[in-house]
């Protein structure tokens, strides 16, 4: 299984840096995923609780698998759709996201929906990525696995689809937001501890299946040699790193 967390550890302390979490806070976490970033508020709003959501039922099992075996008492997790959940009004003071904000199909409506469970000021913190030039694991395993094909259009674009900071900005007002800042980051992103052990790790990932979707055996056999060769060319002897470049993004609901 793909670790989401190890690729995007130098990210998630930028998060938890900006989020800044305070001891009473109510947190909602949106897109948790297996639920790294709601354990951490839980940690830190230790008066408080924080709720993780998210669209995959196998990922939110698995954070409250996590959550109990850690003993992290405040957290709770709901398999949902951030874009349309009904959320209790007004209960959070706190909203965060690490990567999983920009997959709605109506954003507007998404972040208006995220808003109303927000608290009148509180703050929204997240991370979504730049545009997909700005990413080398992008284009890096694409051109490895693709090797000059074409591809079809829109093949992971929902990924960027807040990278340009204007179009971020417009979607947060609309949806209610002020004092909105955004900010540039730039991480490197972790693929595994050596390169057949990033290939093999990558081959589970969406993005590489449907790269390959189209070839027989041989050819898909060759374009994992590619990628081998590729991620070997960014081991750094302390594991598979591949360029990224992020947008933190704050606001506070009006």
């Amino acid at each position: 299984m793909f670790d989401y967390d190890a690729e995007l550890s130098r990210y998630n302390a930028r998060l938890r840096t900006a989020a800044d979490v305070r001891t009473g806070d109510r947190v909602l976490d949106i897109g948790c995923g297996t639920g790294q970033t709601t354990r951490e508020a839980g940690r830190s709003a230790r008066t408080g609780s924080a709720l993780g959501v998210d669209l995959s039922g196998p990922m939110v099992d698995r954070a409250r698998r996590l959550s109990e075996k850690e003993g992290i008492r405040n957290v709770s997790f709901e398999r949902a759709d951030a874009q349309i959940h009904p959320f209790a009004r007004e209960r959070f003071s706190l909203g965060i996201s690490r990567f999983g904000t920009m997959f709605f199909p109506d954003p507007v409506a998404a972040f208006a929906n995220i808003g109303s469970a927000l608290r009148p000021g509180a703050r929204l913190v997240q991370l979504v990525w730049q545009a997909d030039d700005r990413q080398e694991w992008f284009s890096a395993i694409r051109q490895a696995l693709a090797d000059g094909r074409r591809m079809p259009a829109g093949l992971g674009d929902d990924a960027f689809s807040l990278a340009d900071p204007v179009v971020a900005a417009g979607v947060l007002t609309a949806a209610g937001f002020i004092a909105i800042e955004i900010t540039e980051v730039r991480e490197p992103i972790y693929y595994g501890p050596d390169a057949a052990g990033a290939r093999d790790a990558l081959s589970d990932l969406r993005m590489a299946k449907d790269l390959v979707a189209d070839l027989d055996a041989a050819a898909t056999a060759r374009a994992l040699d590619r990628l081998l060769a590729m991620l070997d060319a960014h081991d750094t002897g302390e594991g598979v790193w591949l360029d990224s470049g992020a947008w933190l993004v704050t606001a506070r609901r009006r």
